[in-house]
């Protein structure tokens, strides 16, 4: 059974490094296509003003003399923020540098490209830092920024370059109704060109989008499951309802149901037993700033949540014996 060894990013990262691994978030100050009229103006629908990286430290281009100042500016806060949660002493401490918001592969022309190498060469280089974690969109991935992450893992062949792709259902009329502005082929095609060239891929998808059916879900889980080369990862998100959002003025007009915090709970682990199991479970929730939490609210429980989590898998685990 998949529970015997469910196999979490955290133990996965003890098990290879013999330590814990913090995560820093970080910001590119890249934009998306999907906002700046490319592909689309005004974003997928529940993208709120932040990029999904509500959390993540701001990067203000102007105000940095280098890529590698403004890199260097942003640890040092990141490393500020989590100083509660950290052990061990700052000289044996190691990182995942993690650019979350918006579109970290997006870049507009030459500049931009140049200034996205100079940071992730940056932050690869660091010896603190033990993997660059990219979240992007399969469809800023061309020839160019392929080359360019080429060229930023080669600053540090031995360390780990992770993308992370924005997929969220393999349902294309859900994708077109929350405007993701790509069709699963260009995800495929992205995702093939990535393992070929040896990057680790994490997927991510979000549970309950409007108008998906428990079914639905479960089926993009299982195509994600099918993939070949296989899947190194899957981060399971719950849908927020954000304020300031498109998603937040539909929900307000015609409010669609959101899963309760048990059955949200029960499908996590519907999702985890159709998963292969060596692909790691990134993350099983997602939490919405609180601040802009419309619904569920539940979830900004996140203790909570994870109580319940564990609970479901250990049941399921009792009952695949």
């Amino acid at each position: 059974g998949r529970f015997m060894e469910i196999k979490t990013i955290s133990s996965k990262m003890k098990e290879q490094y013999g330590q814990k691994i913090y995560r820093l978030s970080l910001s590119s100050g890249c934009t998306c296509p999907n906002r700046d009229g490319t592909v689309g103006t005004g974003g997928c629908t529940f993208c709120s003003e932040g990029g999904s990286g509500d959390f993540a430290a701001q990067a203000q281009k102007e105000l940095c003399r280098s890529a590698e100042e403004n890199l260097n500016r942003q640890i040092e806060e990141a490393k500020a923020r989590v100083a509660g949660k950290l052990k061990g002493t700052e000289s044996d401490r190691r990182y995942i540098a993690y650019f979350q918001s918006f579109t970290n592969t997006y870049a507009r022309n030459a500049e931009e490209l140049a200034y996205l190498e100079a940071l992730y060469s940056a932050a690869i280089r660091r010896p603190d830092i033990v993997v660059l974690d990219l979240a992007t969109r399969p469809d800023c991935l061309g020839r160019e920024v392929m080359d360019m992450l080429a060229r930023v893992g080669s600053c540090a062949p031995e360390k780990e370059i992770w993308i992370e792709l924005g997929l969220q259902t393999i349902n294309e009329r859900t994708a077109q109704a929350f405007r993701r502005g790509y069709a699963l082929p260009v995800f495929e095609q992205a995702y093939e060109s990535l393992k070929r060239e040896g990057y680790q891929v994490i997927a991510h998808v979000i549970l309950g989008l409007p108008g998906e059916s428990r079914e639905d879900m479960l089926s993009t889980v299982r195509y994600l499951a099918g993939l070949s080369p296989r899947l190194d990862g899957i981060k399971l998100s719950l849908l927020h309802v954000l304020k300031g959002t498109e998603l937040a003025a539909q929900y307000a007009q015609n409010p669609f149901p959101i899963p309760e915090m048990e059955d949200y709970c029960e499908l996590v682990v519907d999702c985890l037993k159709c998963l292969p199991e060596d692909v790691v479970i990134h993350r099983m929730t997602g939490d919405g700033p609180k601040k802009l939490l419309i619904a569920p609210l539940w979830s900004g429980d996140k203790k909570r949540v994870l109580n319940c989590l564990n609970r479901k898998i250990r049941e399921a685990e009792r009952g695949s014996r």
